[in-house]
Formats: structure tokens, sequence, C-alpha cells
């Protein structure tokens, strides 16, 4: 977003300039921690965090400043969290112990893989495609990946053009320099599973398109009755990020613009998904919140966790997502504990979230149960996409209305879904303004600095 985000992330430093600016919820001053009585309260949170990573915590491998400052905040002294917290990423080349890993190294608190979130995590949960025969796209250990997550039977790409080396021609020097038959003959793939952005781009949207135009047998002659295709599942669809480059870098869901373009001009139909997951689909900060829970349980908490406060960099992912779901949330409680997992307000040409179909069930909803969390709040940190140095717009609610959607083509822009709670300098700000709008301080046992 061009133009606006300068103007936010220059405004905290002024309360005044941020009464001004309109935006809903736009907090950049102190919020009394006193409650109606006038004293500070410090009972079990109501609330828990969902901390992006790249661009919040981390740039690259390095830590940004703010983020070991404001963890020392959320750690009493036997180094435990004194609120429910969710790192959510939309990474998806490692699996969730090395990333826990990575993160209690860099930020110097203990972090374990069930407070981590892949953007493949959710997959877990879609128990109908365990126990076919998957095609994986994607970097890093798929293989092991796959393995946590419930799959039995998956085929990477580059494994498939090993068995089938006349399919990948766009590079000449790995040409086979001799014809011969596949040695292994493979099972009918019967799904897609796009972890993550792959190194060959040409080799994976070349043999992901035969797969789809065959009908699973890769080694066939494209049919002309492979519509509607077989079932694409994709993770994380972030158009880009940043990382330690002064400009953001292709991520995933260029990639799948590439795919979804060649299909369509090769057949003239849409490539459609049966599941979008990683932000801002719903169903990841479903699962977010089902850890939140399994965390205030496992400290005995009996009041449930009312508030999840969602901190990114990201207007098209992080707020999306984080202003998807609250939506959802509301939806949910006017309609009851059976709504699905489908905010139609938010609109769409087919998936918000999970399916296109609106008759089909989501393959995964028995797997958790109703949300209990009554809102989602999204916090917008100007330390990683979202950046203070552009220029200033003069008017900012027609700039958010003109703002170019780099969401995912299933998901339709509303400008109040890119529109956050609150807007904060860093992440180590966040952290003080939410203990503030909590009324919320910790215990005489706190860690300190």
């Amino acid at each position: 977003m061009r133009g606006l985000l300068p103007l936010l992330c220059r405004s905290l430093k002024s309360a005044a300039a941020a009464g001004s600016l309109g935006l809903r919820g736009l907090c950049c001053s102190a919020v009394s921690g006193e409650d109606g009585a006038g004293t500070k309260s410090n009972t079990q949170p109501p609330f828990g965090f969902l901390f992006d990573i790249d661009g919040v915590l981390v740039r690259g491998k390095t830590p940004i400043p703010a983020a070991r400052k404001a963890f020392q905040k959320l750690l009493n002294s036997q180094g435990q969290f004194l609120v429910p917290v969710v790192f959510v990423t939309n990474a998806g080349n490692c699996l969730r112990q090395k990333k826990a890993d990575q993160l209690s190294h860099l930020l110097g608190v203990p972090i374990s893989q069930d407070q981590v979130i892949m953007s493949h995590s959710p997959l877990r949960m879609f128990k109908r495609y365990h126990d076919k025969c998957v095609l994986a796209s994607g970097q890093g250990p798929l293989l092991d990946i796959a393995k946590q997550l419930g799959f039995r039977q998956l085929i990477t790409v580059d494994r498939l053009r090993e068995i089938y080396p006349l399919l990948d021609m766009v590079d000449h020097d790995r040409r086979p320099k001799a014809l011969h038959a596949p040695a292994v003959e493979l099972p009918k793939i019967e799904a897609i599973v796009l972890f993550g952005e792959p190194v060959r781009w040409e080799t994976n949207l070349q043999l992901i398109i035969d797969v789809l135009l065959t009908n699973g047998h890769p080694g066939n002659p494209y049919s002309q009755s492979s519509y509607p295709h077989m079932p694409v599942l994709a993770c994380n669809m972030d158009l880009m990020w940043l990382a330690e480059a002064h400009s953001p870098r292709f991520g995933h869901g260029t990639f799948m613009v590439c795919l979804e373009n060649i299909y369509k001009k090769i057949t003239d139909k849409e490539l459609r998904y049966e599941a979008l997951i990683g932000k801002p689909s719903e169903v990841t900060y479903h699962y977010a919140e089902y850890l939140i829970r399994t965390q205030a349980a496992a400290k005995q908490w009996k009041k449930p966790i009312r508030t999840l406060y969602a901190i990114g960099d990201n207007l098209m992912t992080d707020i999306y997502g984080a202003n998807l779901y609250n939506r959802y949330l509301e939806e949910s409680a006017r309609r009851g504990s059976k709504a699905r997992l489908q905010a139609k307000a938010a609109g769409g040409t087919g998936s918000t979230a999970v399916s296109q179909e609106d008759d089909i069930d989501n393959p995964w909803e028995s797997e958790l149960a109703s949300p209990a969390a009554a809102s989602c709040r999204s916090v917008l940190v100007c330390t990683g996409v979202s950046s203070p140095h552009t220029e200033v717009p003069s008017d900012i609610r027609e700039t958010i209305t003109k703002t170019v959607f780099h969401g995912h083509r299933d998901f339709r822009f509303d400008p109040a879904l890119v529109e956050p709670d609150h807007v904060v300098s860093d992440v180590d700000a966040a952290v003080d303004l939410i203990f503030q709008l909590e009324n919320f301080t910790p215990d005489e046992n706190h860690r300190t600095p």
C-alpha cells in the first residue's frame, strides 16, 4: 500500500495525528491500564497473541531489535509465557520443530513446535487426502513434512521428473540423452498439494499441468475429459515477502498466478482449488485459535480466551486474514455453532478460504471444536512489507480504495479487510499497546530485560 503506510507509521509519534486519521480503532497513544475500580488487573489473560514472523520478528535470519525486547515482557521469571502465544507464518519449507528452534535462538525465549503454525500445518485436518497418492510441489524436506501431516503416499515433482524425464524439456542441459520407458509404474495421482514456491518453476509448472491434463497419469497424452480436474490444495498465497533485500521478493502466490494463467491459457477454463491454506484463509486462524485454547487448557485456565490479537506487517495477508476471521467470528455468533467457515460477507469469485462449492462441506470441519473467541483484532507493524519509506498521500481513504490488491484471485478486495484495528511502529510497541488495552500487567515474578 504505497503512500498510506508512511503517514500511518509516522503518525505514531503524535496522538493528535492519530485521532485525525479516522481508521477504525487506530490506537497510538497510551490506553489506561486501570479497570472501573481504578486498580490494575492482573488475572488470567482473556487474550492471546498471533505473531507473524517475517517482517515482524525477523528479516531473513536477522532478528528485528524490538522483537527480543517484546518477548522479554511475555515471560515470567521461570521463562514461561504469561499469555498464550502462537507464531503464524506462511513459510512452509521446513518442519515446525526446526522453525521453533530457529525462533528460540533468534528471540532468546523457549518456543515449542506446538506454538508454530506453518502454512501447511492445517493440512493435518484434511484426512480424506492422507491415504491418496499426492503430488507435492515446493522445497525443503517435503517427504518429512508430509509424513508429519499424515500423508502416506507422496511423490515430489523431482521424483516424478526422474520417472518421466521426457516431460521436462525447458533446460536443454537436463534433457535426457537416451530415450527409455519409465522404470517405475506410478499409481494414479489423485490430488496435488502446493506446499510453497519451488526452485525450478518451469519444471514444476510443466509437470503440474501434465498431471492435471492427464487426470493423474502424466505419462499419457492430454485428455479432453479432465475437467473438473483433480483436487488442488495450496498453502501460502503471499504474492511477495520481505527478507534482507530492500524490496519485497516473489512468494508462492506469484507461482500460483503463473500456474493459474497457464492452465487458463491452455484449457480456457479456471484452475480451481479444493483448499487455500495459510494466511489470509480463515481455516489457518481457526487452527491458530485451537492451539491458543490448547495452551490455556494446559495451564488449567478456566476462563475462555475471548480476544485474539494478530500482529503482522502485510496488509494483504496478516491484516486481511485477521479481519476476515473476525468477520467470521461475528457471523458465527449470529448464526450459531453450526456456522460454516466461509464468511459470505467477504464475497469472492470462488473460495474465500476453503471450498469453491457452497454445497460441499469443508473437509476438516469435524476436526476442531467451534471457536470460542469473540473477536480477532489486527495490529499492523511498520517493520516489514509495510514500510514508512514512501511519500505521504493527501487523501488516506482514497488511497485505501485505490490500493492494488495483492491478495489471491479467489479473495475479493474489500477496503474494510485491509484496514488495521491498530497501527504501531514495531512489535514491542504492539505488545505494550495490547497489555494496555487489556488492562494486563505481568505479576511480580515477571521477567525483566
